[in-house]
């Protein structure tokens, strides 16, 4: 008989993204690990309404949403963010004035949409991120 001896803990991750094909690789490619649970929502509007049930382990916040922007997202849950709580923006465009504005905001992680998203990805939700080189 096998036992595991390493725990499986779960991870609540909130997906905002509109682009459907985009998000569904992004459940499909970091559900392959067993211990993230994904919800996807489609706007930010839709995923602030969830929030009231409690604020997930982890979300994830394209930038350019339809309505309410990412970054007017993270401001409005800012005061519910607390430093075990991961946020990751993430955006096809790679812009440093843009980064260093998401980081004045607060803002601690900026993944670009790019051939390695999903290895940046899970560089931060696993705190790898310091030892992750991001291009």
């Amino acid at each position: 008989m096998l036992y595991c001896t390493v725990p499986i803990v779960a991870m609540n991750i909130y997906l905002i993204e509109d682009d459907l094909i985009y998000a569904e690789f992004i459940k499909k490619s970091l559900g392959q690990n067993l211990g993230y649970k994904i919800t996807h929502f489609e706007s930010a509007e839709t995923a602030l309404a969830a929030l009231k049930g409690g604020m997930p382990e982890a979300l994830i916040i394209d930038y350019k949403l339809p309505g309410m922007s990412g970054i007017e997202f993270y401001e409005a849950i800012k005061s519910k963010v607390k430093d075990e709580h991961k946020v990751i923006m993430l955006s096809a465009l790679d812009d440093g004035n843009m980064v260093l504005s998401f980081i004045q905001k607060g803002v601690r992680d900026y993944v670009i949409k790019d051939e390695s998203v999903i290895d940046s990805l899970t560089a931060v939700l696993e705190g790898k991120d310091d030892d992750y080189l991001f291009n």
